[in-house]
């Protein structure tokens, strides 16, 4: 049966158009593994010179404590000048807060019932004093979207060719989302988990010397 030439040519700015919207949501290729990774350590290269910075956000850990769950969330202010840096946070009222200051010589809290405590390890003397564990040591180079130099790590990337997981040391750390105004791209969300323990940050501002 043949249709008249009339309703063809009605019907054929159709057809083209579901030929195109078709090519058009064509899912495209994703990169090589291999070049996404190159572009990775091209980041590292350059953000390894990135030891002055000052990080703005929000806080939020869980984990336990004696076997119940425990945790606590507040505002951050990280400062970061070479090998040393403040940690600090002010959580809700009648919540915890404090300012941690870690030096290549130890660490020291402040802030806290009983006056200020001194450790050389940062990380024991955060969960020893607040219950919190937070992966420090690591956390300065996760935070960046880079790799720690603490042993292997696995990575996999996002459709934007960034990362979206990183594993390491028995953390598993996503990113979702990425601060992409700058060059190099940065994160703006960072969930960093070791269950039951797991730390989340939201930046809402980098300041990068």
């Amino acid at each position: 049966m043949k249709l008249p030439i009339r309703l063809l040519a009605a019907a054929l700015p159709l057809l083209l158009a579901a030929c195109v919207h078709k090519e058009a949501v064509r899912p495209q290729p994703k990169a090589d593994y291999a070049v996404l990774l190159n572009e990775q350590r091209a980041r590292e290269h350059l953000l390894l010179k990135t030891d002055h910075w000052v990080l703005q956000g929000k806080i939020g850990v869980s984990g336990e404590v004696n076997g119940k769950k425990d945790g606590g969330s507040g505002t951050l202010t990280w400062t970061q000048n070479g090998e040393s840096y403040d940690f600090v946070v002010r959580g809700p009222v009648g919540s915890k807060s404090f300012k941690l200051t870690v030096t290549p010589d130890g660490a020291l809290l402040e802030g806290l019932d009983g006056g200020p405590q001194r450790s050389p390890d940062a990380e024991s003397l955060v969960q020893n004093a607040l219950g919190w564990r937070v992966p420090l040591r690591n956390l300065r180079a996760w935070v960046l979207g880079t790799r720690a130099d603490s042993g292997p790590a696995e990575l996999q990337f996002g459709n934007d060719g960034l990362p979206s997981l990183l594993t390491q040391d028995g953390w598993a750390v996503s990113y979702p989302a990425w601060d992409t105004s700058r060059e190099p791209a940065v994160p703006s969300k960072v969930f960093a988990s070791d269950p039951p323990y797991s730390v989340r940050l939201s930046i809402e501002s980098w300041s990068i010397q």
